[in-house]
């Protein structure tokens, strides 16, 4: 259990930031499920997800670069969330599943050539003996443009991604586990990564937002301010 609760160059807790994020987001209560709670949405929602951003690298994945930005993908806002509740004394390790995603932007499907995410990261929390799944990924205002049905976390149940969107229509799919780790396997994900997605660099000049703001088909307006 120590290695879930260390600090590592990705989960660098003890970097200013990380611990003044993790204390401001905690709330006032000492009990480690509804701190693990209010860091959840903190990650969830102030962190606004952002598919271009990827970038396979210690740089661009530690818990720190995510509050300098205050926007994300899976794998780092999953590494925040880990962060923040190892920095309160909360157990958490990284897991890994490939899923089918149904809901992307067109120029992401047309770099990626597959609606296959591999190694999509969520956080493993160890609330009364046992370890809970709880992703963090798509921040509220993605939902509701999406017409998605927001993930929830309450500290004793998996939060993992809905199968459908509130229409019915199919949304992920989860197809393999990879486990779950005490730190960033990145050899592994960068191998898969370099094998499957070779144009991703096609998003360096490319705007998140404003391709969802152009082909979202649910919502009105622009994005809602993060909560």
């Amino acid at each position: 259990m120590n290695a879930s609760l260390a600090s590592t160059p990705f989960i660098d807790f003890d970097h200013p930031a990380v611990a003044a994020f993790a204390h401001a987001n905690c709330g006032p209560s000492n009990d480690g499920r509804k701190r693990a709670i209010g860091l959840y949405y903190a990650v969830r929602d102030q962190i606004r997800y952002d598919a271009y951003g990827i970038e396979v690298s210690l740089e661009k994945l530690c818990a720190s670069h995510v509050l300098t930005t205050a926007r994300g993908w899976c794998l780092n806002k999953a590494i925040l969330l880990a962060a923040a509740c190892r920095c309160l004394g909360i157990p958490a390790r990284l897991g890994y599943a490939d899923v089918r995603n149904h809901l992307s932007t067109e120029r992401l499907r047309q770099a990626m050539k597959t609606d296959i995410f591999y190694y999509h990261g969520y956080t493993a929390i160890w609330l009364d003996d046992k370890w809970i799944k709880a992703t963090p990924a798509f921040n509220v205002g993605l939902c509701h443009k999406f017409d998605l049905l927001p993930l929830e976390f309450d500290g004793y149940e998996d939060s993992i991604y809905h199968p459908y969107d509130k229409h019915g229509n199919r949304h992920m799919e989860y197809l393999k586990f990879h486990g779950e780790f005490d730190d960033v396997p990145l050899k592994q994900i960068q191998a898969i990564f370099k094998t499957h997605y070779p144009n991703m660099n096609e998003f360096k000049d490319a705007d998140f937002d404003e391709d969802v703001e152009k082909e979202a088909p649910f919502g009105q307006g622009t994005l809602p301010e993060m909560n």
